[in-house]
């Protein structure tokens, strides 16, 4: 059960004037709307670390599951500052809305989002707060899915791959996220977890690269190792990473006939996946993840069960304290053999 944690106000400042009036788009100072029909519509809002195509598909899924509830969904977009979501989140507490969802800029701040909402709920979606316990207070709950089983679903598919070969050692490359991310950070441990599982022997053809999730940067970074450097495979932690490593190839003259292994199953992913660049990736559900904050934001305003009508996602059975605060979206491995059903 949840620990009852009070949470203190903690003002981030003064913002420049007019920057943050209201919370929603529509200049409103308070928790609702009208809506077309005349009848009342409430406003919940959704502060995103930055947009990008995933991000984008999270809201489409929150804005549908809203629409239904009776809800008018705001995107407000922190555009990677940190300060500038906990006054997103804080002007929505004043603003009387009774809940909010959060895309963490950075995980370790996850406690002070908390405080800039009060008693506010909050549903921290698709990145997880550094530390869990976070979630031990009652107004707080996770809605994601679990980053190290990605990564497990990328090292299963090459060792399998391998093994096919009569291979038991090899060398990898590996393109990285943000350092200090959750998701970096499992994802990474969960590939080589799998292939040490499944009896490869895997060692760095060279240390891990950086590249942020950021396809150029990617190809930036791996280029020069492509011609220089003993490799088998590229295990990268996201899609756009992946890519990054193709486009390498292809600028370096590089054969692809190794496998290069991604994750989110992004429509370029899933296109690399059927033109044969990437070998697999692994599906992120974006509209279970948006769908989800919403209902979960509203079974803490009704106090329900936090999977309240998404009981096919899991709650954590790691026992913890805040374990009946998180709902598990499942990710799903995908091969140029169910990539189809991901178009």
């Amino acid at each position: 059960m949840k620990l009852k944690r009070t949470m203190s106000m903690v003002m981030a400042g003064i913002m420049a004037a007019g920057m943050l009036a209201g919370c929603g788009s529509n200049g409103s100072s308070g928790g609702g709307s009208a809506a077309s029909d005349g009848s009342a519509q409430k406003e919940m809002t959704f502060v995103i670390a930055n947009r990008d195509e995933f991000m984008s598909k999270v809201e489409q899924a929150m804005t549908a599951e809203g629409e239904k509830l009776g809800y008018k969904i705001v995107t407000q977009d922190a555009q990677l500052d940190t300060a500038k979501q906990m006054q997103y989140v804080e002007t929505c507490a004043n603003a009387g809305q009774e809940a909010v969802a959060v895309l963490l800029v950075d995980t370790e701040a996850a406690q002070s989002i908390m405080d800039s909402a009060g008693e506010m709920k909050v549903a921290f979606v698709n990145r997880q707060p550094a530390d869990l316990h976070v979630l031990d207070a009652e107004n707080a709950c996770y809605v994601g899915s679990d980053e190290f089983t990605s990564g497990y679903f990328q090292g299963e598919y090459l060792a399998q791959y391998f093994k096919d070969k009569g291979k038991t050692d090899i060398k990898y490359l590996m393109l990285q996220g943000t350092l200090g991310q959750v998701a970096t950070t499992q994802r990474s441990e969960g590939a080589l977890q799998a292939l040490k599982d499944n009896g490869i022997n895997a060692t760095e053809g060279s240390a891990p690269l950086a590249a942020d999730f950021d396809r150029p940067t990617a190809q930036e970074m791996i280029q020069p190792l492509l011609t220089t450097t003993e490799y088998d495979c590229i295990i990268a932690n996201n899609d756009a990473m992946a890519l990054g490593a193709v486009e390498a190839c292809r600028e370096a003259g590089v054969e692809i006939d190794f496998p290069i292994v991604g994750i989110d199953c992004t429509a370029d992913g899933a296109q690399a996946l059927i033109d044969g660049n990437l070998a697999m990736t692994v599906f992120q559900d974006p509209v279970g993840q948006g769908r989800g904050a919403i209902l979960a934001c509203m079974n803490m305003i009704n106090g329900d069960p936090i999977n309240t009508g998404m009981e096919k996602y899991a709650l954590d059975d790691s026992g913890e304290s805040y374990s009946d605060s998180i709902c598990w979206v499942p990710f799903e491995p995908v091969t140029v053999d169910n990539v189809a059903d991901y178009m």
